[in-house]
């Protein structure tokens, strides 16, 4: 095993968790609490545990794949917990961590930005795609 110097170790923790750099494991979270069904799990489990039928009808357009899958990846992180309740039918509640309620004040500032400003990004898309889109509805020279 190779001996570091002081000023190595340093520079290693000062880059360990810089999301900047390409290999920092921070970018994996970034990565994966981006998604739009983060944002919006996160959001609908703000009042509490739900069952996994409520959350479909919750968050409108989510496919039962997608919806799966992104639960067993909050799950994994630590920001949501699965319960499941023996009984017929087989009773299954999601529910936020404290990691997860962490997360949630950033979650719901985002989700409130989108729902007040998106006017004035649509307005902005119909600006640039006037100046930048030829008659055809394609990409012009820029």
């Amino acid at each position: 095993m190779a001996t570091r110097t002081a000023a190595q170790r340093r520079t290693e923790a000062r880059t360990a968790f810089d999301a900047y750099m390409a290999d920092c494991p921070a970018r994996r979270l970034l990565d994966g609490i981006s998604d739009k069904w983060v944002s919006l799990l996160v959001n609908a489990l703000a009042d509490g545990p739900m069952r996994y039928s409520d959350l479909s009808r919750r968050v409108a357009g989510v496919s039962q794949k997608m919806l799966t899958q992104t639960l067993r990846n909050l799950e994994r992180d630590g920001l949501v917990t699965r319960t499941v309740t023996p009984s017929v039918p087989v009773r299954v509640d999601y529910a936020l961590t404290p990691l997860g309620a962490s997360l949630l004040p950033l979650m719901l500032a985002i989700k409130t930005w989108a729902e007040e400003h998106i006017p004035e990004v649509d307005r902005a898309r119909e600006h640039y795609d006037a100046e930048h889109l030829t008659p055809s509805g394609t990409p012009g020279t820029i």
